[in-house]
């Protein structure tokens, strides 16, 4: 939105003086009033008074976000009042990098500014701002402006798994593995559920979480079954193989370590295997791979309705 992201760039320049050292040469007094008029300029951004705002300009200003320029103190102030028309509540925070002296009168500044508003991500841009006094007065005479990357989100990281989603099934002669996979709220995590079943009884219950770890920067999983055993597991990718080393505990207290692959061959089959897998140090028989299929859509309720069938 592009009256937001205005706001954001006029936010950003929150570091002119309207008081100025009579002393020029004490550069430490002429700074202190730049770095202390972003509180000012930032109160009247919390009060939306584009007018105010507006002030903090010379009369001739320019300021250019990425390129797109807004020329004049009075076409800056009707761009503020276009922000408070449709932007909501702001908090501003600006981190100076540095501010260095040309002339007496003229100064530059560089830095980053933060706004934060409720329920929304941080917004982020960079900032070269050129101050100039006039009259006694510091005034922002020029600020380029380039906002930053949007930070990638948890979605962006999991992604790639988008493929996983929906209903699976791995049916043969020694049981009927039922996986569902599905986005938990706004994609932050993937939600797995399984069931084991031999015949009509099920065995094993259980289900995963996978998420993005920033930490570590990869991808995490920690899966819970109905027997009370829990495991702990990192994924890494190549190509259109998914590995996950994983440390498993038992409900009983006994601990070990797998390795599953998961190998994507179209958007309805995927290959599952076990492998390097051990318990309490004992190496245990791999499990070779199988391939799952998805199941059709509708395909669970026509199996419910069939058993309620029966049953009457």
């Amino acid at each position: 939105m592009r009256a937001a992201r205005l706001g954001i760039c006029y936010l950003l320049c929150a570091v002119l003086a309207l008081a100025a050292s009579p002393l020029r040469a004490d550069r430490a007094a002429d700074e202190a009033a730049i770095r202390a008029s972003a509180q000012a300029y930032a109160a009247a951004f919390t009060r939306r008074d584009a007018k105010a705002l507006a002030a903090f300009w010379a009369p001739d200003a320019v300021h250019a976000v990425d390129g797109k320029k807004v020329t004049g103190r009075e076409a800056i102030e009707k761009a503020f009042a276009a922000v408070f028309a449709e932007a909501g509540d702001a908090r501003l925070q600006v981190k100076i990098s540095s501010l260095r002296f040309v002339t007496d009168d003229v100064a530059i500044e560089d830095g980053t500014a933060l706004v934060r508003r409720p329920g929304e991500a941080t917004e982020e841009s960079t900032y070269t701002a050129v101050h100039v006094r006039k009259d006694g007065k510091w005034l922002l005479d020029s600020v380029r402006e380039t906002e930053s990357p949007a930070a990638a989100s948890p979605f962006d990281k999991l992604k790639e798994l988008d493929w996983m989603v929906g209903d699976w099934v791995d049916d043969n002669d020694e049981a009927t593995v039922r996986t569902s996979v599905k986005w938990m709220g706004n994609g932050a995590f993937l939600v797995r559920t399984f069931s084991i079943a031999i015949g009509d009884s099920v065995q094993l219950e259980g289900g995963q979480v996978v998420g993005y770890d920033p930490v570590r920067k990869q991808i995490r999983s920690w899966a819970f079954d109905s027997d009370g055993g829990f495991s702990e597991g990192l994924w890494t990718r190549d190509g259109n193989q998914w590995t996950v080393r994983s440390t498993n505990t038992l409900a009983d207290g006994r601990q070990g370590t797998a390795t599953t692959v998961f190998r994507y061959i179209d958007e309805n089959r995927f290959g599952w295997k076990s492998i390097a897998r051990d318990l309490e140090g004992e190496l245990l028989p791999n499990v070779d791979e199988v391939e799952v299929v998805r199941e059709p859509a509708g395909m669970e309720g026509d199996a419910a309705a069939a058993e309620l069938q029966e049953l009457e």
